[in-house]
């Protein structure tokens, strides 16, 4: 399994299976399931290293969101790369990078420093996701055991959001925020002294140089035109914000145009010709942009707002990625069962409607409503992802894996990027605006983070009042958030529809 498995043109049916398949998709799921933890225990942390590294509002949305401006940037480029010069190599190298500077995000001091190392986690990130889905492109032939094979890939991410805020709300009850990030070192040894031995190699045997250009045009666009977005939509209109976006968006044009002129591109921009893969690349973006107002504040909000300790936290999150896991070993089936469309159109119109019964949650909201919620959530984003992900890489030859897997993942990346700016800026606006009793200091109003401290040093009377109205604040902001999100999904949803009418995913051998 240490040789180099090369992707070739003969008749699928004369290749043999990869007797170690199963055994390496449990390394890749480990993969997913890290980075998929990493995402979630930000969010637990976020309350701590608001009072700890005392970051602006803007400062703080940037902790949030830089590691998926400079992942998106980079999944087409490094998914580009895996299929040069070796998915295993590529995903090796890159865990490899993703622990060490783990340390350097559990040691920052400054905000700025906490906003470089995300920015750093992120290209290393961007290295993991498209090699793991094209190698099991390349372990997994047979379309039926290929669908297993990704629902248990989307398992785990759901697993590892999970198991992030439980693992990560223990650690937060009894160290420090930093410890959060360290949890990566020895999964990423693991990944590594395993994967190297169990892992095959993949590549494009025949795949042209590294555009490096291409890279630049497409970080360049991909961060300028997320960076301005996300500044008008916090601030309104200023020209840096638009000067910015005027060049991401020039930047787009000329990658797209230099992928069309080059005889090997970087990114084979002829995917897109295909209904199905385009559908499936806009339901996730699209999905992943409506949820990230509810990804990004409900821990704050369950924290917060509803006082639960990090644990507690992580526990009442649960539901989500119980539902995601179930749903996700399930949706290739249901899929050949009824239809793509019906299971992907379904599953977000479900968390659209879950979404939409979020606006109105108050302060005081029972948990059962919430767990409920989250449940649904969870069923409809698994079987959502699911099967748009076999759509995506059942239907590109195999070569073409690594590029088309990080097509996949920019999707999500970027509509969480942008959900992030648009959805978190409402919550943020609608918090700026609350009004505290007399003696209020202005840091109150950066963050619900910042209030809850600031009231620390109030009288009793004064304390209460001041947080009362941040918490209101902050919870209509979410509402906010939670009731776009809605109307987006459903959207989606009916975009799936009519889109993908008439796809099918493939059978194999029963």
């Amino acid at each position: 399994m240490s040789g180099v498995l090369r992707a070739e043109p003969a008749d699928r049916g004369e290749r043999t299976a990869p007797p170690g398949r199963w055994p390496a998709l449990g390394v890749l799921a480990l993969a997913v399931l890290l980075v998929a933890v990493d995402a979630t225990v930000l969010g637990l942390a976020t309350p701590y290293i608001s009072e700890d590294l005392a970051p602006s509002a803007t400062q703080l949305l940037w902790i949030g969101d830089v590691y998926s401006f400079v992942i998106a940037g980079l999944l087409v480029s490094m998914g580009g790369l895996g299929d040069r010069v070796g998915r295993k190599r590529v995903l090796l190298v890159g865990a490899t990078a993703f622990g060490a500077v783990s340390v350097l995000n559990a040691y920052a001091h400054t905000p700025e420093m906490m906003i470089a190392a995300r920015a750093l986690l992120g290209v290393a990130g961007a290295t993991l996701m498209p090699a793991t889905l094209a190698l099991i492109r390349t372990l997994f032939d047979d379309p039926r055991e290929r669908s297993l094979a990704i629902g248990v890939w989307g398992a785990a991410a759901s697993a590892g959001t999970a198991v992030g805020p439980i693992v990560g709300g223990f650690l937060l009850e009894h160290f420090w925020w930093g410890s959060v990030f360290l949890i990566n070192l020895p999964v990423m040894a693991v990944l590594v002294l395993v994967g190297g031995r169990l892992l095959p190699e993949s590549r494009d045997p025949a795949p042209g140089p590294w555009d490096m250009t291409g890279v630049a045009l497409s970080l360049l666009g991909m961060v300028g035109v997320v960076y301005a977005v996300k500044e008008t939509a916090a601030h309104g209109w200023a020209w840096p914000a638009s000067l910015a976006g005027l060049l991401g968006a020039a930047a787009l044009y000329g990658f797209v145009r230099r992928q069309l002129t080059l005889a090997v591109p970087l990114l084979d921009m002829r995917l897109f010709r295909d209904r199905g893969f385009s559908a499936a690349v806009l339901a996730d973006l699209l999905t992943i942009l409506g949820l990230s107002g509810l990804i990004f504040f409900l821990s704050q909000y369950l924290q917060l707002v509803q006082g639960r300790g990090p644990l507690e936290a992580g526990l009442a999150e649960l539901p989500a990625a119980a539902g995601a896991v179930a749903a996700g070993l399930v949706a290739g089936r249901a899929a050949r069962r009824f239809s793509v469309r019906s299971v992907v159109s379904g599953g977000l119109a479900a968390v659209g409607l879950a979404l939409a019964v979020l606006t109105f949650v108050g302060q005081d909201t029972a948990y059962p409503m919430l767990g409920a919620v989250l449940l649904v959530v969870g069923v409809g984003a698994g079987l959502s992802f699911t099967v748009t992900s076999d759509v995506i890489l059942s239907g590109v030859p195999e070569e073409k894996a690594g590029a088309a897997s990080a097509v996949s993942e920019t999707a999500y990346e970027l509509g969480a990027a942008l959900g992030i700016a648009l959805l978190g800026s409402l919550v943020t606006r609608a918090y700026r605006d609350f009004t505290g009793p007399p003696g209020t200091p202005d840091s109150a109003h950066d963050s619900l983070g910042a209030a809850v401290e600031a009231a620390s040093h109030l009288p009793a009377a004064r304390a209460a009042d001041l947080l009362d109205a941040a918490r209101g604040a902050f919870v209509e902001g979410l509402t906010l958030a939670t009731g776009a999100g809605a109307a987006v999904l459903i959207a989606a949803s009916l975009a799936a529809w009519f889109l993908l009418g008439g796809q099918r995913l493939e059978d194999g051998a029963r």
